[in-house]
């Protein structure tokens, strides 16, 4: 259940594709059980002295770091054994093997360089990024389409749950109005009435 959970979340994803997009370059990249993706990471500007490549919507997995001057790797337990790099940097491509479902999600190129003025290290992305989402079935290519028919229903199933759970909120809403907007009548009529009854008795005593 949790595997459909996390295929709909990320298709959910791959829909604001264009939230994706901008300044650094990124792209949807479906892979297969066991298959392999290489991730080619680029600085936006020249002389960055560090390298991360981190996993998640907020950066909140690392799966590399990696030093330019001298050259040192770290790569984190998940990844172990898994993760070929080529290249030279700050342009460095890194090849993740034996994919398995878990390593669906997005991936983010980050450069750092440490600022003398400020005594910070400025990060910033570089392109390369890529949205990864490794599925049961065959390989297929696609930007932004549903790999398989079966995931494209669920999320039609859902997308009709939710639109369910909306109208009959809208309904809910509106039925309440209505029912307020009547015994708030009935009260006004009410009062008045007793109003009537009070100045009657006045009169008859007089």
């Amino acid at each position: 259940m949790s595997a459909v959970w996390l295929k709909l979340i990320t298709l959910l994803t791959i829909l604001s594709c264009p939230a994706l997009s901008g300044p650094v370059s990124s792209e949807v990249v479906w892979r297969a059980l066991g298959e392999a993706v290489t991730i080619q990471c680029r600085p936006s500007k020249p002389d960055q002295e560090y390298l991360s490549l981190k996993k998640g919507l907020s950066e909140e997995h690392d799966v590399l770091y990696k030093e330019g001057n001298p050259e040192k790797n770290t790569i984190y337990k998940e990844f172990m054994g898994r993760l070929q790099l080529n290249g030279v940097f700050p342009n460095v491509d890194i090849l993740i093997k034996n994919l398995t479902s878990n390593d669906t999600g997005p991936y983010w190129c980050v450069y750092k360089k440490f600022d003398l003025v400020s005594s910070k290290n400025l990060e910033m992305k570089g392109t390369g990024s890529v949205l990864l989402v490794v599925t049961g079935g065959p390989q297929q290519h696609s930007a932004c389409v549903p790999p398989d028919d079966n995931l494209f229903l669920v999320i039609v199933i859902f997308a009709a749950l939710l639109l369910g759970i909306i109208m009959c909120f809208l309904i809910w809403i509106i039925l309440k109005t209505i029912t307020t907007k009547k015994r708030t009548k009935k009260t006004q009529r009410h009062v008045t009435t007793s109003d009537v009854y009070e100045d009657m008795r006045g009169t008859i005593r007089r």
